[in-house]
């Protein structure tokens, strides 16, 4: 939620500790130099022939529209993107720079456009930590449980897990597809978890869960391959103020979600559709960079 704000944090930081002799080559790489560790993603999928790298192509019914409630300086703009896949491969990930590993950032709509996408949103930023469970079209990046996290079967079943309780290569032999890190769930069994508003999404600096309204990016379940997608834009006073985590979990709540799933949120919060940017992060229209994305193909 707070990469790039953070990167600005961290060359302060950064900088303090320069004038004090100590830290800022490890601030440095830590937070701001690119490490990567894979650097073709399509042909690295393409390779792992033996597990999955095929998906479906065939047709997904998405509909999105656009909310307003509330007035003055109380009003709120989201989106919600209902889709109805075919098959549950058709919803795909993809990296920045088509590069797998840490602080590779890129446009939401930059990837999207890269990978012929119809569809996408922002997926959980994996690239600011090197923990959690990575797991995408079918092929196992990373394996450091270490929270809640989000699995999509090949079966169209979503579920949240425990990371700490299984690995990536059982969930792949389970059936996973793909597999989001972030949270917390706000959503499950239909009823809106308690404590949402306390959770840390992990211990890295300047990485904690940012309370109060902010921008949101969130994936509900309704049904087998029937998800929903929101966008709530904030933080622009008199457009959209953002929700508190309590307040996204009543959207999905609303739209029918049993299910729901936090991701990266305020200036990462990025709907993009056809070509063109959904949503207006921040009340500016502008996007920042983000690790990865969630998307369906043309």
């Amino acid at each position: 939620m707070l990469r790039r704000a953070k990167r600005v944090v961290v060359a302060t930081v950064a900088a303090v500790l320069l004038s004090a002799g100590g830290g800022t080559a490890w601030a440095l790489n830590r937070y701001v130099v690119d490490h990567v560790e894979i650097s073709d993603v399509r042909a690295y999928e393409a390779a792992q022939s033996g597990t999955t790298v095929e998906s479906s192509t065939g047709d997904a019914t998405i509909k999105i529209n656009k909310v307003t409630t509330g007035s003055g300086a109380d009003t709120v703009t989201y989106y919600v993107a209902d889709v109805t896949l075919t098959d549950a491969t058709q919803l795909r990930s993809a990296f920045a720079e088509n590069s797998f590993g840490e602080n590779i950032i890129e446009n939401t709509s930059a990837i999207a456009e890269d990978n012929d996408a119809l569809f996408a949103i922002n997926g959980d930023y994996y690239g600011f930590r090197d923990t959690g469970i990575v797991i995408r079209n079918g092929v196992v990046y990373r394996d450091e449980g270490a929270r809640a996290g989000l699995a999509f079967y090949r079966d169209g079943t979503v579920k949240v897990y425990d990371e700490t309780a299984t690995t990536a290569e059982q969930l792949v032999a389970d059936g996973v597809w793909n597999t989001l890190s972030f949270g917390p769930a706000v959503l499950q069994d239909g009823e809106i978890v308690a404590g949402i508003e306390n959770v840390e999404v992990d211990t890295n600096f300047g990485n904690h869960s940012i309370q109060g309204d902010q921008p949101r990016t969130a994936i509900g379940v309704i049904d087998s391959n029937h998800l929903v997608f929101v966008v709530v834009d904030g933080r622009s006073s008199g457009y959209s103020k953002g929700v508190t985590l309590t307040g996204l979990a009543q959207i999905m709540k609303d739209l029918g979600a049993t299910t729901a799933y936090n991701l990266d949120g305020g200036g990462s919060s990025t709907m993009y559709y056809d070509g063109a940017l959904v949503n207006n992060p921040l009340g500016k229209g502008k996007e920042r960079g983000t690790s990865d994305i969630l998307y369906i193909g043309g």
